[in-house]
This record gives C-alpha cells, sequence and structure tokens, in this order.
C-alpha cells in the first residue's frame, strides 16, 4: 500500500482546491475579458498552477498502469504544449511575415536554454532545500528521514532506466547541429527527428505498471481505485490539466510580454526569454514540486524528457508550421538565430555531459547556471561564439571522461 493514505474527503478537498484556483482563468477566458496585464498575470498564473498540480497527480498515477518513463514523457508533453502553440504560430505567421521566422528560432532556441540553465539548476536547489527541511523534521522527532542507498545526499539522480532518454538525446543532439551548418532548419531534418521521438516513445512505452508504495497525498489515493477507475482518473487529470494548460499558458505569456512591453523592454528579447518562461512554467513547476518532495528521479527526469521532445518534435514543427503558412519547405536562419541555435547545441552537448553518468551534482547545477547567466551580461555576437567554444570544450571533455557512461546509454538506445 502507499505510505501516505488521505481519506476520501481530503482527496475531494484537494482536487476541488486545484479546481477552484482554476476558475478565474476559465471564466476569464471564457467570457472574453480582458483585464490589465497585472490582474491577468495573476489570474492566469493561478490556472497554471492548478494544471502543473493536476498533471503531477495524474502522473504519478498513470505510474501503477505503464512505465514510470511513459508517464513522466506525456506529463512533459501536455506541460509544454503551451511552448508549441507559441512557437509553431509564429512559425506559421512567418509564412507571409518573413521577419517572424527570427522569432520562431528565438523563441525554441530560447525555452531549450531556459530549460537547462534555469530548470535543472532549479530542481538540484529544491531537492537540496528538501532534503534539508526532511533532515531537521526528523530530527525534530528524534529520528531520520529514510534516504536511498548512500545516506543523506543533496546531489539529485536519476534511475538507470533514464539511459535511454539520455541515448536519445545524445543521438538528438548530433542531429541539433545541422541546422547550424545548413543556415536553415529543413522538412529534412525535420523527418529524421519526428522519426527519433516516435522510436523513443515506443521503446519507453515498453514495461508495465511500476512499484507505488512511495506515493503521498493524492496519487496515493487514486492508486487503490479498481484498475478502470484508476485509469479513467489519471486520464481526467491529464486531460483536465492541458486543457488548463490551453486556457491558461497562452495569456499568462502575453501579459508577461505585454508587462514587458510596458516597462521598455526590447521586442526580440520578450520572445526570447519571457515569453518561453511563462509557457515552460507548468513543467518547471511540476518538476520543482516533484524535487521539494525528494523525488528527484521524476524531477529530472520529466525535464530530460521535455529536453528530448523540444529538441526533436519542437524543431521538426517550424518547417512544417512556416510551409503551412505559405513558405517553403525550409525555415530559414539569418546569422543571428545561426548563433542562436549553435549556443544552444553546444549548451546540450554540455547537459549531456553532466547527466550522462545519471547525478546531476549542486556545482554541475551551478556551473550550467552561471554560463546561461554570462549571456545576458556578454550579448555581443562574438561573446555568443566564444561561450559556444567554452560549452563544447567543457561538454566534450566531460563526455570523453565518461566515455562508458554515454556508451551505455546509446545501448539503451540500439538494444531491443
Amino acid at each position: 500500500m502507499p505510505g501516505d493514505l488521505v481519506s476520501r474527503e481530503t482527496l475531494l478537498v484537494r482536487v476541488g482546491a486545484a479546481l477552484v484556483i482554476a476558475l478565474p482563468a476559465v471564466v476569464t477566458r471564457a467570457a472574453g475579458l480582458h483585464p490589465p496585464a497585472e490582474a491577468a498575470a495573476v489570474i492566469y498564473g493561478a490556472g497554471v498552477l492548478a494544471a502543473a498540480v493536476l498533471l503531477m497527480w495524474a502522473a504519478e498515477t498513470a505510474r501503477a498502469d505503464m512505465s514510470g518513463a511513459l508517464a513522466l514523457a506525456l506529463l512533459a508533453l501536455i506541460a509544454v504544449l503551451p511552448e508549441y502553440a507559441v512557437d509553431v504560430y509564429y512559425a506559421y505567421a512567418a509564412g507571409s511575415k518573413p521577419h517572424y521566422a527570427g522569432y520562431a528560432a528565438a523563441n525554441m532556441t530560447g525555452a531549450n536554454r531556459l530549460l537547462v540553465g534555469v530548470g535543472w539548476a532549479l530542481v538540484v536547489l529544491a531537492f537540496a532545500v528538501g532534503a534539508r527541511r526532511a533532515t531537521r523534521r526528523g530530527g525534530r522527532h528524534g529520528r531520520r528521514r529514510a534516504r536511498p542507498a548512500g545516506g543523506e545526499r543533496r546531489d539529485v539522480r536519476l534511475a538507470p532506466h533514464h539511459r535511454t532518454e539520455l541515448g536519445f538525446l545524445a543521438l538528438a543532439t548530433v542531429l541539433g547541429f545541422i541546422p547550424a551548418l545548413t543556415a536553415e532548419i529543413g522538412w529534412y531534418i525535420a523527418i529524421v527527428l519526428i522519426a527519433v521521438y516516435a522510436i523513443y516513445l515506443a521503446r519507453i512505452a515498453r514495461g508495465g505498471g511500476e512499484d507505488v508504495e512511495n506515493l503521498v497525498g493524492v496519487p496515493a489515493r487514486l492508486v487503490t481505485l479498481p484498475r478502470r477507475r484508476r485509469r479513467t482518473a489519471s486520464w481526467a487529470g491529464f486531460a483536465i490539466g492541458a486543457v488548463l494548460v490551453f486556457i491558461s499558458a497562452e495569456p499568462f505569456a502575453n501579459s508577461l510580454v505585454d508587462a514587458g512591453s510596458a516597462l521598455g523592454i526590447d521586442e526580440f528579447l520578450l520572445v526570447q526569454w519571457l515569453a518561453p518562461l511563462a509557457s515552460e512554467a507548468p513543467e518547471l513547476i511540476v518538476a520543482v514540486m516533484f524535487a521539494w518532495r525528494l523525488r528527484d528521479a521524476d524531477a529530472i527526469g520529466a525535464l530530460l524528457s521535455s529536453k528530448v521532445n523540444q529538441w526533436t518534435l519542437l524543431i521538426a514543427s517550424l518547417p512544417l508550421a512556416y510551409r503551412a503558412g505559405g513558405g517553403g519547405w525550409s525555415l530559414p536562419l539569418d546569422s543571428r538565430q545561426l548563433e542562436e541555435v549553435l549556443l544552444t547545441a553546444a549548451q546540450t552537448v554540455l547537459g549531456l555531459g553532466l547527466l550522462i553518468d545519471l547525478i546531476l551534482k549542486r556545482w554541475e547545477a551551478a556551473l550550467l547556471f552561471a554560463l546561461f547567466a554570462v549571456q545576458f551580461a556578454l550579448p555581443a555576437e562574438q561573446a555568443r561564439l566564444v561561450l559556444s567554444g567554452i560549452y563544447l570544450a567543457i561538454g566534450f571533455t566531460v563526455l570523453i571522461n565518461r566515455y562508458r557512461d554515454l556508451g551505455r546509454a546509446m545501448e539503451a538506445v540500439i538494444r531491443r
């Protein structure tokens, strides 16, 4: 039985509270109201938070009936749908408004770099704080909270089955350099990337339900339901969470951009950084909540799965949307976007290298965040190229030193 079984009444109260929090966003969107940017950010931000909670509950409950990796992949894909919606819109509009092509590439590269540079670091920080809180609480009760092998630790660890995600990310990383070399995101690379993601989903879908004894709260109660009712509850959570994401995330992003514009912030920077931050909010909140509850493998695993789908499916969607909007079969990249794609691919190499041994240490997370922050202090073209070189130099050095771990990850991709 799961460890923390809440009563039926508590279950209804918690689910009801999440829906009530989201209600203002639903009403505001349905009524076509347009509150001031600051008020809209609060209203739709609450909707994003509610969606994140429901998606987390659904993913944890679904683990009883499917592989944990597939449950996290579904969560990651649903949570990042706002990013897809925004980026696909920019690519589609670029078919008739050429300057939007730069926005599409900027939004995609910004989202990917935020995910690794900020998201992974947030998970490590939340896990360290959560572990310290658990230790202090255990000390007050005269005991220490049980921890995995290795005793009290602060480093985030992935489970061995996450080598599959790492292997597919390594494959996608190599393909990710092609747009930087060809000055376009072509239909041909789109087809290959879609195939890579489809194979990835098929691979992680194998396997049945997992151990759910360490669940707490709402998921702990839901997994005790009969199989049909449990599956209905988990899929309902995914569906309602997805609806709330669609309702809340885009206006939340727009309200933040509007507020930034009112403050005189450059529009390109808003498109590349503030809009992706808002659209990535659901998955970042889910990951931080997992980490705070000391589910570090699920926390970083969800962001890793999101990185795989954004570095494959998101990139692949851009030339297809561009063609649907009246453009050619390949989305062109100007010199600025070439640098951005190169920098993002280089950061991916370093992120892969630091995570390939299934451990993300605090100093490694700090390194990712520090290099991410440097680009704002040194925004010039030459600085982006130098920073790309630094990412690649450190990343390839780490991968060479951890070649056995890289080999295990690639074995997880090719083996049946």
